[in-house]
């Protein structure tokens, strides 16, 4: 209603000054020498009259803008018993492997059609034979030599019994000293000796005719090979390289402080490995296998401070069907995978983003109020993508994610989700009820 009073006050005004003015117009008009200044005249008129209205006019209302707090992402945290969680790196190698040499020289006759770079073979299965004629004759000879070391053996035994019976008859006559030649004692010696030595090269000889034949020591698939049907090979060469394909071993680095959270076998000790999943990313498609820690290399590299432990994988090549098994790839010697460590749980601890944690050793909160306050923690552990910490925090703290600019304790904050905004309404109106 002022408003409205003062307006119409200002409109009388105006509308006298125009009387006022067109009667000094008027008059004006009449007198011929102000009719050059008549122009000049309505300008200043026109001036004077805006301006008059532009100091009428009542002044804008100040607007108060209301300090919302700066916007940011929390979440809440409770304390949990998490088991720790170990990442590594490490390069397949198979559990077994050795270099096929030859104990016997010959042409190879037979040669397995598996037998190639990349064939499998199960425990005892042929690999090639060689030609076996050569040996085969050798164990006859070696038999024909024995037939006839025992012959002579039996020859001496017979003549040795026949020279005692006549030597104790003689004994009785006269007293004398028996000479060893007379009662066929070095012959015998010998006889015998001829006997073990013709047994011995019999057995030489049938074993280096099943040596002839050359069978894989356990399962194992074939990493290399250079021999082929008709090559002749010589005793000592190696021709071939077989891997075992019961069991892979990953090697993993790790650093020199996180072996305390694992579980490793000792030598002489019944104790299992801490359980370890191996991961494998092929394009899109991920896959997993399930290992064990078995031993540590027993050293530390003195520049990086880093141990090796194994980890153990059975079945690498999926050659032992289960039900309801996953199809994957084979874990092939040479492969660069992803290693997770299980080892032993922590309790009652808190787990939040690495990224919330402040200055290693400190994290911000948002309290009841909607303020930021700055605690400091206690950090246990450090995963890939977790902070573990104990004290400074209880169940359900909200902890601040979101990194502002300027930060200081009592900052007026404004949660990012509605979810957030009504706990922390809920835990205002709890702890400010009498």
């Amino acid at each position: 209603m002022k408003i409205k009073e003062q307006t119409n006050q200002i409109k009388e005004q105006i509308n006298q000054k125009k009387e006022q003015i067109s009667s000094l117009f008027f008059s004006l008009k009449k007198n011929e020498k102000f009719k050059k200044f008549l122009p000049l005249i309505i300008l200043a008129v026109g001036i004077l009259g805006m301006g008059v209205f532009a100091l009428s006019r009542p002044a804008p209302k100040k607007q108060v803008t209301e300090d919302r707090g700066a916007l940011v992402e929390v979440m809440t945290v409770n304390k949990q018993d998490r088991p720790v969680v170990v990442h590594g790196t490490g390069t397949l190698q198979a559990r077994q492997e050795v270099s096929i040499t030859p104990q016997v020289s010959g042409q190879i006759k037979t040669i397995s059609p598996n037998f190639v770079a990349g064939g499998f073979f199960r425990k005892g299965q042929l690999l090639f034979k060689i030609e076996d004629v050569d040996h085969k004759l050798d164990v006859d000879r070696a038999r024909a030599s024995l037939t006839k070391a025992e012959y002579e053996l039996a020859l001496v035994e017979s003549q040795a019994k026949i020279a005692r019976l006549e030597w104790e008859r003689l004994k009785v006559q006269e007293e004398r000293e028996v000479n060893p030649l007379a009662l066929y004692e070095p012959q015998l010696k010998n006889a015998r000796a001829n006997a073990a030595s013709a047994r011995a090269s019999l057995k030489q000889a049938q074993l280096d005719l099943e040596r002839t034949r050359v069978y894989a020591p356990f399962n194992s698939r074939v990493r290399s090979e250079q021999v082929d049907l008709g090559q002749y090979i010589r005793a000592g060469t190696s021709i071939a390289v077989l891997a075992g394909t019961d069991t892979a071993e990953v090697v993993v680095p790790l650093p020199f402080e996180e072996m305390k959270w694992l579980n490793i076998p000792r030598p002489g000790m019944k104790q299992k490995g801490s359980p370890s999943t191996v991961h494998f990313r092929r394009g899109d498609d991920a896959y997993e296998w399930q290992g064990r820690i078995v031993r540590s290399l027993g050293e530390v590299d003195t520049r990086g401070r880093m141990a090796r432990v194994v980890v153990s994988i059975n079945d690498p090549y999926g050659l032992k069907k289960r039900k309801n098994q996953k199809e994957r790839p084979p874990l092939e010697g040479g492969m660069f995978v992803d290693v997770s460590l299980h080892g032993t749980n922590l309790s009652g601890v808190y787990a939040i983003p690495r990224k919330a944690l402040r200055d290693d050793d400190t994290i911000w909160i948002m309290d009841a109020q909607n303020l930021l306050r700055i605690h400091p923690v206690q950090v246990v552990r450090l995963e890939k993508n977790d902070a573990l910490i104990t004290n400074g925090i209880e169940d359900g703290t909200l902890v601040v994610l979101t990194t502002v600019s300027g930060a200081a304790d009592g900052m007026k904050l404004r949660p990012r989700t509605p979810e957030a905004g009504s706990q922390i309404a809920e835990q205002g109106s709890t702890e400010t009820a009498p």
